[in-house]
């Protein structure tokens, strides 16, 4: 069974590098917290051909986890989410983001506390930059959440992919504690706000 699940792994992440290669498709790099539940949720979006755990926005090249997670290289953990704009916008996305995780709270998600953990818009174009502080805005203004939001919206700089194991983590260790308490409530929650969203095959 263990050995079934590293080939699917294996495939899974396969396909999405093959997938992701299409020059047709635009990336959006988002954090939210511990990048486990934000590239969980994103990969189940309809419209999303892959997500990729990593590290964003910090002063060191080709961090480690242990070196991100300290809070001394100034990355958030991200997800780097490929996309299909025929089929889901950066807009769409963005609202996902919003309901998935609390921007109001700075620098932390729940249990997970640092700067490390904040909640972060990378974009990397200029189009990307203006949907995104417009999105915040609307967000901002309706009834969505109570205090304000303070997630930060920056360009795109010194990005790196996290370590194998990071990826594709909650498909692989359903029953791990984490995945059980914090990431399956958030996928509950993404099923129930987004049916329209989800892929047909989830």
């Amino acid at each position: 069974m263990k050995l079934l699940l590293i080939l699917i792994s294996i495939l899974f992440t396969m396909t999405d590098q093959a997938d992701a290669q299409n020059e047709n498709y635009e990336t959006a790099v988002l954090g939210a917290g511990c990048f486990w539940c934000v590239e969980a949720i994103y990969q189940r979006v309809n419209g999303v051909v892959a997500v990729e755990s990593g590290y964003a926005g910090g002063h060191v090249e080709n961090p480690t986890y242990n070196q991100v997670v300290s809070g001394n290289t100034g990355h958030a953990e991200v997800a780097k989410v490929t996309f299909d704009p025929n089929e889901i916008s950066f807009d769409e996305l963005l609202e996902v983001f919003w309901h998935t995780h609390d921007p109001t709270t700075l620098n932390r998600q729940g249990a997970d506390v640092g700067t490390q953990y904040r909640s972060a818009i990378f974009f990397n174009s200029l189009e990307q930059k203006k949907i995104a502080e417009e999105s915040l805005k609307r967000t901002d203004e309706s009834d969505l959440w109570d205090s304000k939001i303070v997630t930060e919206i920056t360009p795109l700089s010194n990005y790196s992919t996290a370590e194998d194991y990071h990826q594709n983590y909650f498909n692989n260790n359903p029953n791990a504690g984490y995945c059980s308490v914090v990431i399956a409530p958030k996928l509950a929650k993404f099923k129930k706000d987004f049916p329209h969203l989800l892929q047909e095959s989830l």
